[in-house]
């Protein structure tokens, strides 16, 4: 819990934020787009018109389009663990400072920002905090598009 608090501090501290009210992304996008590729078996991210803008069209995951700035468990038709659309429920918007720690430990991010326990559905972690900032600094190409 610490090290999430402590990532989420620094990023807050590092992040600007945009005139819309979101987090800037801190990382590298085009190194975020080669993190993406151990996203893509399970996520996609396709766009109003059913283009594919990265990923394999892989749907165990929700589309990640748009996912910057979006409430956590909020994709439509999606079916989310009760864990997730708790978190949503209490707050989450997955902006820098929650998608890096939630990526690198989904359900025990998860736990923190709802306050409940349970277990959520995703159980791949990120392992390297620079490619979680990178990830992020990716899918946040796919903000503005979705806006």
């Amino acid at each position: 819990m610490i090290r999430s608090l402590t990532i989420a501090a620094a990023v807050l501290v590092a992040a600007p934020a945009f005139a819309d009210g979101h987090l800037a992304a801190t990382g590298d996008a085009a190194e975020g787009e080669s993190a993406f590729r151990q996203c893509q078996s399970c996520h996609v991210v396709e766009n109003g018109d059913g283009e594919v803008l990265a990923g394999r069209n892989g749907r165990t995951g929700p589309n990640l389009y748009g996912v910057v700035g979006r409430t956590a468990g909020t994709v439509e038709g999606f079916a989310y663990s009760d864990l997730m659309i708790a978190a949503g429920e209490a707050g989450m918007i997955y902006d820098e400072a929650n998608f890096v720690p939630y990526v690198m430990d989904p359900t025990e991010h998860l736990r923190e920002a709802s306050g409940e326990s349970g277990r959520g559905k995703m159980s791949f972690k990120v392992r390297k905090e620079e490619d979680a900032i990178n990830l992020y600094a990716f899918l946040a190409q796919f903000a503005d598009e979705a806006s």
